[in-house]
């Protein structure tokens, strides 16, 4: 597969990521044409300014990594990162909500950030952190994130237990068809870890061994 860049999210999330970091990251994904830079929201402006004129888009994410936040802090998180620059939030829901059954709670979460994104005409990916979900777990977050009408539902944080897995993607992928598209994230080191995503019906790939994933394509 030789258009492996196009799907990157190429990514930093790192707590100790400095701004040199930060610029190597950016420099990276100028010279490779990925398809964002995904840094902590606190990098936006920074990074925004670095990507004016170029066709690499701004993204970073929100609630993150717990998705334990208020409602009301998701949603400043959100305005303040459109407002710096960002051109798609990934947010990451409200794991410990769902895993205790309160599905409503957890789609009038995401509901109420995909609003206040989508008011701002900028794209939303949900996080449900697939490693700490059954199988049958996976499709009904999957399916709550396509009903609150998110632009994605994402596999991983990447600080969790584990990354992405092929068979959560297509999991995915089976619950939410055209809807709304897939994103794996975490835990994908090289072309094939990739590519196997992408079969399973991943359209997006989060990671930050983005270099390493095309070098060996």
């Amino acid at each position: 597969m030789n258009d492996l860049n196009h799907y990157i999210d190429h990514t930093l999330l790192k707590p100790e990521a400095t701004e040199q970091d930060v610029d190597r990251v950016v420099k990276e994904a100028i010279e490779h044409h990925f398809y964002s830079v995904m840094i902590n929201p606190y990098w936006v402006s920074h990074v925004h300014s670095l990507l004016t004129n170029t066709n690499v888009k701004t993204a970073t994410v929100i609630g993150f990594p717990l998705g334990a936040n208020t409602t009301n802090i998701k949603i400043a998180e959100t305005d303040q990162a459109i407002k710096d620059g960002a051109d798609e939030v990934d947010m990451v829901m409200n794991i410990g909500e769902f895993k205790g059954g309160n599905y409503k709670a957890v789609q009038n979460d995401i509901e109420s950030v995909v609003t206040a994104a989508h008011k701002q005409n900028t794209l939303i990916k949900v996080i449900i952190e697939t490693a700490l979900l059954t199988d049958d777990e996976i499709a009904k977050a999957s399916e709550i994130v396509a009903n609150a009408g998110a632009d994605f539902v994402k596999t991983s944080t990447g600080f969790s237990t584990s990354g992405a897995k092929a068979h959560d993607v297509a999991i995915m992928k089976h619950t939410v068809g055209d809807r709304i598209e897939v994103k794996a994230a975490g835990g994908i080191h090289s072309a094939q870890d990739a590519e196997n995503m992408i079969n399973a019906g991943a359209t997006r790939l989060g990671t930050s061994a983005s270099i390493e994933i095309i070098s060996k394509n």
